[in-house]
């Protein structure tokens, strides 16, 4: 079972070998076993990296994740065919009706309202109670867009007044970079499911490859959130990134059990696209961190 995220960070090159990541610095070279990477992060512009080892990595389902001259994620590698019965899940994605989607991002919009008045309640901030009673305002598609209300009391509340989510900063680059590493693992499960990431429940941008990724995502920002506030003054450097990425190892409790952030992650994913398909109720992700 894949556990490891193997971050690399200097010039190095990258190739396959018996079924080994193998990681060549120099005349140095370090092997890591394929089955045990769930997420293999490029954070190097210095980096080769073969198209065989490409292929493997595909073949075992590893999440790739490229990043820029500035360290920051930009794309992933995505395979094209990464479920036996990928037509059959398209076909009744297609099919999804407005109403069945609208009634869905209700529930994920409440379901992540309820986890962001838990942080600011966390916190001890007074705003969780204007957070909740918002929860009861949400109508099917979010009409009244109590989502996009509770934005702005929810950032004020955790990062002060002036904060705004365009600013330059090390807490914007923190949030970023952690939705970023959410974004791409919730993608990877979509995929292994075999629906398609552009084909969202409420996003519809034409230029974003990432609508349902963009739905299913929501409830779990309050855990990025979490960090980042707590470490709101350090500085956004390799080691805080490192940080970040190994939130996805921590353990959280789901459905009265124990799992690491990536196996909720999983289970919720699954779930919730088959439930969308088969008009079942959606399942909640209730964050308690």
């Amino acid at each position: 079972m894949s556990f490891r995220t193997v971050v690399i960070t200097n010039k190095s090159k990258l190739n396959y070998k018996n079924r080994f990541l193998v990681v060549k610095k120099g005349l140095e070279e370090q092997y890591i076993h394929l089955s045990e990477i769930d997420t293999l992060i490029i954070d190097s512009i210095s980096v080769s990296i073969s198209t065989y080892l490409l292929k493997e990595i595909s073949d075992y389902k590893i999440n790739l994740i490229f990043c820029d001259e500035k360290h920051n994620p930009y794309g992933e590698l995505k395979s094209f065919y990464s479920s036996y019965n990928s037509s059959k899940t398209i076909s009744n994605q297609i099919k999804w009706t407005k109403k069945d989607k609208d009634m869905f991002w209700k529930h994920i919009v409440m379901n992540k309202l309820k986890n962001q008045a838990y942080l600011l309640k966390k916190i001890k901030s007074p705003n969780y109670e204007l957070l909740e009673s918002y929860i009861l305002e949400v109508k099917d598609g979010d009409k009244t867009n109590r989502e996009g209300h509770a934005a702005k009391v929810y950032f004020n509340a955790l990062f002060g007044r002036k904060f705004t989510r365009n600013a330059l900063d090390n807490i914007n680059s923190a949030l970023n970079y952690g939705y970023a590493v959410l974004l791409s693992t919730i993608n990877k499960e979509i995929i292994s499911n075999g629906y398609l990431t552009q084909l969202g429940i409420h996003h519809k941008n034409e230029y974003n490859d990432f609508n349902l990724t963009c739905d299913l995502m929501e409830p779990f920002r309050p855990i990025i959130d979490s960090f980042v506030y707590y470490n709101k003054e350090r500085i956004f450097d390799l080691n805080y990134k490192l940080d970040l990425i190994n939130i996805f190892n921590k353990t959280f409790k789901y459905k009265n059990k124990q799992y690491t952030l990536k196996d909720i992650i999983k289970k919720y994913v699954k779930t919730n696209l088959e439930n969308m398909s088969e008009r079942k109720n959606y399942q909640e992700y209730i964050y308690e961190g």
